[in-house]
This record gives structure tokens, C-alpha cells and sequence, in this order.
């Protein structure tokens, strides 16, 4: 009667483990150096090789010409620990041996000496299913075992040992098995047993053990039964419940050629599967496209594709509809496939901004000249449509910022690419000002175009109180003569008298600003009645 492949093929020596290169390395220097700890930790995945490196370990401390990283498997020792019937080496289920009562005849076997080997070895497979009470009497012998006494504790959950226990063990941490070394670990047994197979088959069997050695070894014993001896992929996916490579790639084809028509038909046949598994295998197809670098999966639609993909697996934990689900997935990768690249977006601006320099304009001929010269007194006016825009905008985004924009700030020029203004906000203008500059840099460039700077510049607060305080005091101007201020008050030092000092009057400090402002200055005061 044939042996099961995770029995038949387990590993007797260090050469033969799968996928552990670190720990072997580490394992094997101390036996050479003859530096063996009383007691180690091994924890890692299920079916990622503990027992197993256990048992070789264990083997290599009791080999006659040991301890020693290549045993002789010929002694008596070798022997009797390649068939479990060690008598010094000891294995111990912790999950069904797990009181104190069993710790304590444990610990009471330490105290005698090994019958025919070196040492006496205590495996304790998952270890973490110890009571609290079985690990506190377990502390004081693990810390200080006999010199003949060396144990392996074995778990698939480190976090649940007391720290206690952890501080007294070396620890090695046992990885993933990554998918490449599980098939070809795969493949050579496959050669050895004389079975045809399809690559393809080997890495969606892989995918299913999700790292575990013994347990995608127990998908290939069924393989082998299900597909008559010939493993194939299409018979593999269908013993797992998983989607056919070929599908897939029928599936990604309607998507980049965004067919809706077939992705409706390609919906309703994908009733029959779970709808996590088909998101995963989508997200497994679309990793192999990029890792072979295909060209129509670039980086950023892979980004795209993978989103929209997780997305749909947390949509999956709300028990949300799972045929609508996928529904939306397909639809939305179809979409993303429009968006341009931003590379592709920033190169086409470079474009179009290197043609616009590089275009000379063409020549004035008189008319064109006068016709320029007519409009040079509507340039201010023309150029202020883009800043109503700008308010607009403003207004648009915020209308507590539009309305401080406005009221705050004016429009001088636009000329060269150079926005002037001119601000008089008040202290509470200023500061929302402030917060959104960034606002306005944004629609100042979309308006104005991409180079546009803005110069602002301070009010001159006190022109503008002179000019409304003219304008107050009626203010005329004369053609012939300059301008004439009339109506001035007289101050009331002044008010009762008849005649005026001429040089008081032309040192008021409003006088002296009128007359320069307007030259030549008629001034006609009139007393206040």
C-alpha cells in the first residue's frame, strides 16, 4: 500500500528541507561548532516544515559521529529516529497533553539519563495549547534542564507563549514557503513518480496550499486521483472551484477591449464560482501579467485594477450582493482604462507649451498697427474679464472667500504673464486670504494661464482718504486755469475770523497735498455759516 506524498517525501536531513535556507544555515554552524542551546522555539505556518526540521535536528545531536550537521544514517541512533522509535527522543501533542498533571511526568523523566543516545530530547508540538499552570511548572526545568536533557518546542502561534517561556528559548521563526520552491519542489516529485503535468496546474495547486508545504502535497495526492494521472489545469480548477488560466485571460481581453457586450455573458457564467475566488484569481492573473510585464498591464492600470479589485473584497465582508459585486468590478476596470497616464498627460502639456513659445507672430501692417494702437485704451477693460472670471470662480468655491476677494482686492494689469493687483483687506479678509492662497494660485493659473505670477500691492491708504475727502469737498477741475478747491471748512480756530493767515493756510497739511496734486491751484475758501 503507497504512502500519502507528505509522508513518502518528508525530508531526513537538512538538504532535503523546503524553503528554510535561513534556519538550516543557522542549525547546521551550530552543530560544526559544537554550540547546541538546551532549549529552541520553532514557530511558523502549518505544514512549513517545524516537526520535520525538529526530528533532523533531533537526529543529528544523537548520530554516533555526532552531534553533526550530516548524520551517518546508518547507526543504530540514525536509524531508530528516521522510524519514530527513538527511545531518547521524545515527542510530546501539547493539544492533547496539556494540563500540569503531564508536565509534571514530563519533568520527572528529565531527571534520568538517556538509556542508549547522547542526549534526551523533548519535542512539545504546539506548544502554545499549554495551560498557565503547565507553563509555570515548565519554567524552572527549562531554564536549567540537565546537561543531557535538550527540548524543541514546536507552534503555529508564538504570541500565545508567556513571555517567561519565550526568554528561555532560541527562537526561529519559520517563513512562508514562497510558490516558486513549492512547485518545483512539485515538479521533482512528480518526476519521480513517473506523472505528466501542465505548469499551469502545479501553480494554481501552489496558490491553494497558500504556502503550506504538507498541505499543497495533500492537494496534489488528490490531483493525481482526480485527473487519471495526468494533471492538467483546466481539470486542477475544476477539482478546486477555481477559474480556467484561458477564462481569465478571455476575461482581462473584454476588458481592455471593453466589450460590455461579453463581460455581461462572462458575468452571468461566473454565477457558478464564489465571488472571492474569482476576485482572487483576477488579482493572481493580473500579478503574473505584471511580474512578465506585459505590455498592455502597465504599473499604473495594474494600480488601478488591483483598487478597485480590493475594494470589492471588503464589499464581499458586508454580504453585499456577490453578483452585482462583480458587476461593478468589470464595469469599473472598464473605465479605468480611459484615463490617460500621467506621463502621457504632463508630455502632451510639454508639447503644446514648447509650440506656443516657439510660434512667432506675424507682422504688423499699418492698418494692423492703427487697429492695435484703437485698442491699446480697451486693454485694461478686456484683460479685466479673466479677473470676473476669477471672482466668479471664487465665488463659485467659497462664497464667504469670493465676496472678501472682491471686496478686497482690486485688478491693476496683466501683462507678460504678470498679474498686478492691489489689496485692502481689513485684518479678517487677510487672514481668509491667507488660509486659501493656494485656492487662488490654482484658478489664477486655469484663467490666466499655467506661468502666470501674481504681484500684489499695498493700499495707499492715505491717497485714498485724500481723494474721498476731495471728492467730499467738491473738487472741481478747470481746463484754462488747473483745479480749483472750493468749499474748504476752516478749522475752528479760524471760524470767527474775518481775515486769514495766508501762510497758516498754505501749511495745512490738506492744502499742501492739494496743491500738489493740482498745479496750478485757484483756492476759494468760504467761511462755514
Amino acid at each position: 500500500m503507497s504512502q500519502v506524498l507528505a509522508l513518502k517525501y518528508r525530508p531526513s536531513n537538512f538538504d532535503k528541507l523546503v524553503g528554510q535556507n535561513h534556519i538550516v544555515q543557522t542549525l547546521i554552524h551550530a552543530l560544526d561548532q559544537k554550540r547546541i542551546s538546551h532549549a529552541y522555539l520553532f514557530s511558523g505556518l502549518r505544514g512549513s516544515g517545524k516537526t520535520t526540521t525538529a526530528r533532523i535536528f533531533s537526529k543529528a545531536l544523537q548520530c554516533d559521529k555526532g552531534p553533526t550537521a550530516k548524520p551517518c544514517e546508518v547507526c543504530e541512533n540514525c536509524k531508530m529516529a528516521n522510524e519514530n522509535r527513538h527511545i531518547d527522543i521524545i515527542e510530546m501533542d501539547a493539544a492533547s497533553s496539556r494540563k500540569i498533571d503531564d508536565i509534571r511526568d514530563l519533568i520527572e523523566h528529565t531527571k534520568y539519563k538517556p538509556n542508549s543516545a547522547r542526549f534526551k530530547i523533548f519535542i512539545i508540538d504546539e506548544v502554545h495549547m499549554l495551560t498557565r499552570e503547565a507553563f509555570n511548572a515548565l519554567l524552572k526545568t527549562l531554564e536549567e534542564p540537565p546537561s543531557f536533557v535538550k527540548f524543541i518546542l514546536a507552534t503555529t502561534d508564538p504570541l500565545k507563549l508567556p513571555a517567561t517561556i519565550l526568554s528561555r528559548v532560541q527562537h526561529f521563526r519559520f517563513k512562508k514557503i514562497s510558490q516558486e520552491d513549492i512547485v518545483h519542489h512539485l515538479s521533482h516529485i512528480l518526476n519521480l513518480e513517473n506523472i505528466a503535468y501542465e505548469i499551469e496546474a502545479l501553480e494554481m495547486l501552489s496558490r491553494a496550499g497558500a504556502g503550506s508545504l504538507r498541505d499543497t502535497l495533500t492537494l496534489l495526492d488528490q490531483a493525481i486521483i482526480f485527473s487519471k494521472g495526468e494533471i492538467k489545469a483546466n481539470e486542477i480548477a475544476s477539482m478546486l472551484g477555481l477559474i480556467d488560466p484561458a477564462y481569465l485571460a478571455d476575461i482581462f481581453d473584454a476588458i481592455l477591449c471593453r466589450d460590455r457586450k461579453k463581460l455581461i455573458e462572462i458575468i452571468k457564467d461566473l454565477q457558478n464560482y464564489e465571488s472571492e475566488v474569482v476576485i482572487d484569481e483576477l488579482i493572481a492573473y493580473l500579478k503574473e501579467r505584471f511580474f512578465e510585464q506585459d505590455v498592455r498591464f502597465s504599473t499604473l492600470l495594474c494600480d488601478r485594477f488591483f483598487r478597485i479589485l480590493s475594494e470589492a473584497k471588503n464589499l464581499l465582508f458586508l454580504n453585499a450582493d456577490s453578483g452585482f459585486i462583480l458587476t461593478l468590478v468589470f464595469f469599473k476596470m472598464v473605465e479605468a482604462t480611459y484615463i490617460k497616464e500621467v506621463d502621457q498627460m504632463i508630455e502632451s502639456y510639454e508639447k503644446e507649451i514648447k509650440k506656443t513659445k516657439t510660434t512667432s507672430p506675424a507682422p504688423l501692417t499699418p492698418a494692423l498697427h492703427a487697429e492695435k494702437s484703437a485698442a491699446t485704451d480697451d486693454k485694461k477693460q478686456i484683460s479685466q474679464k479673466p479677473f470676473e472670471k476669477l471672482i466668479a470662480a471664487l465665488y463659485d468655491r467659497n462664497y464667504e472667500l469670493g465676496e472678501c476677494f472682491e471686496k478686497s482686492i482690486k485688478f491693476v494689469s496683466f501683462k507678460d504673464n504678470d498679474l498686478a493687483l492691489i489689496s485692502c483687506a481689513d485684518n479678517e479678509c487677510k487672514t481668509k486670504l491667507r488660509h486659501a492662497s493656494g485656492v487662488i494660485k490654482h484658478f489664477v493659473k486655469e484663467i490666466f494661464g499655467f506661468e502666470t505670477k501674481i504681484t500684489m500691492r499695498p493700499c495707499n491708504k492715505n491717497q485714498d482718504n485724500l481723494s474721498q475727502k476731495m471728492k467730499n469737498e467738491e473738487l472741481h477741475a478747470n481746463e484754462e486755469s488747473g483745479s480749483m478747491i472750493e468749499d474748504i471748512e476752516t478749522t475752528p480756530a479760524s471760524k470767527n475770523k474775518k481775515e486769514f493767515d495766508a501762510k497758516e493756510i498754505m501749511e495745512n497739511p490738506f492744502i499742501k497735498k492739494a496743491t500738489e496734486l493740482f498745479e496750478p491751484t485757484k483756492i476759494i475758501i468760504k467761511p462755514k455759516v
